[in-house]
């Protein structure tokens, strides 16, 4: 069971508890190999074929798998081929960003079947926050057939450090507002499903793993840079939380001791120069002196900048080319600090890519030993804005693949 689940996890029954990490074992290579035959999978686990046969038919009552037919043989009678049901059941992700909110749906292969997005200060309205999110899951679940495809879990991704001691709270500094829980219990009982939730950075980094950039990567870590900036580093193919759950708050590393004051009480911190609000603040301070900017024409955005960036606005690429310099040092201090197979940036500042990309490598070429950057790379997330919902319903596929019948008798139960 995810140790961030808000619903309580029934112990798996019938053939899936002898043993049940062989049970995941089996239900995970049917999963990754789509179809495969009972004998293949006592040939590849170096397990009995009975074993795998009473495992099989316990897998079987799930509906995650069935059989799909005859296989080819090699000799002798032809093999029942096991199938795995990608779209049996659907998955809900919930993206809760400082200034949107995101829902997917996807199926068991990550695929979308459903998206919607909206602007909204998170931060400033938690009650408008909860009830936007219930409206958005409503209209993706209405655009999927959950009579073919029912709805097996909701993941929600929040900006906030979370307590695996204490899911149901949020932090006070991430969200000032909130005071101190998420309040998302409601979309359980709503939907009759299980729910997980985890930090945004975190999941954006289990999306990137399962289908994005990092795919085959056990040691990367994933930036997400938006309105303030966060991390989530995957360690030995896991997700690393740390002692409290706050592990990957790369945003309060201090770039400049004298530097501006921080929410977090410090100064200087990355989030003051890369955070949205923070470099739009530095468009503004030096508008005066490029006159001819195209920034002056309409209100100051993250989309007009980097329209203006684009298209090389010197303005618009001084900012960026300043917040890149100094993400690219704490990127520097990362890669000496871990030496990361990858790093990945995601989040609305690196639809620039080579904008943000080149200076950081710059940056990073500067302050770090040739050995740790040889084995690094820094790139681009994969899956851009839907990353982090996305992530959010993969964690709860996780979870099923983990413990395929506990998950589903929880459903039975409700």
């Amino acid at each position: 069971m995810s140790i961030l689940a808000r619903c309580e996890v029934g112990a798996p029954t019938g053939d899936l508890t002898r043993p049940r990490s062989l049970a995941t074992a089996i239900l995970r290579l049917i999963w990754d190999e789509e179809n495969i035959s009972r004998a293949e999978i006592a040939r590849r686990l170096d397990v009995s074929r009975s074993t795998v046969s009473e495992i099989v038919d316990g897998l079987l009552e799930t509906g995650l798998i069935a059989e799909a037919g005859v296989g080819a043989s090699s000799g002798g009678r032809r093999p029942i081929v096991l199938s795995f049901q990608y779209e049996a059941f659907a998955l809900l992700g919930v993206d809760v960003g400082a200034s949107h909110i995101s829902v997917v749906v996807t199926d068991l292969r990550g695929r979308v079947r459903a998206w919607e997005r909206r602007p909204f200060d998170v931060h400033a309205d938690a009650d408008g926050a909860r009830a936007l999110v219930q409206t958005l899951c409503d209209a993706c679940l209405a655009s999927v057939d959950l009579s073919l495809s029912p709805l097996l879990g909701i993941g929600v991704a929040l900006p906030s450090p979370m307590d695996p001691l204490h899911p149901e709270r949020v932090s006070r500094i991430a969200l000032k507002r909130w005071d101190g829980v998420h309040g998302f219990e409601s979309l359980s009982d709503r939907y009759g499903v299980p729910l997980l939730l985890d930090n945004d950075a975190n999941l954006g980094a289990l999306a990137e793993h399962w289908w994005g950039a990092a795919r085959g990567l056990s040691n990367f870590t994933y930036i997400k840079i938006a309105t303030g900036i966060g991390a989530g580093h995957f360690i030995d193919g896991r997700i690393f939380r740390g002692a409290g759950g706050v592990a990957g708050e790369i945003g309060h590393v201090t770039v400049d001791v004298h530097g501006n004051p921080c929410a977090c009480g410090n100064r200087g911190c990355l989030t003051t120069y890369v955070g949205r609000p923070e470099m739009l603040a530095r468009v503004r301070e030096l508008l005066p002196a490029y006159p001819n900017s195209v920034l002056h024409r309409g209100d100051v955005s993250m989309a007009a900048l980097e329209l203006a960036a684009n298209a090389r606005d010197p303005l618009a690429s001084r900012v960026v080319q300043e917040a890149a310099e100094h993400l690219g040092t704490v990127v520097a201090s990362l890669l000496n600090l871990m030496n990361p197979s990858a790093v990945i940036l995601g989040g609305s500042l690196c639809r620039l890519r080579d904008r943000v990309l080149v200076p950081v490598r710059e940056a990073v070429m500067r302050r770090t030993f040739v050995s740790a950057v040889a084995s690094s790379e820094i790139l681009t997330s994969a899956l851009g804005d839907r990353a982090i919902a996305i992530g959010a319903s993969t964690m709860v596929l996780e979870s099923v693949l983990a413990d395929p019948r506990g998950r589903l008798s929880l459903l039975s139960s409700t």
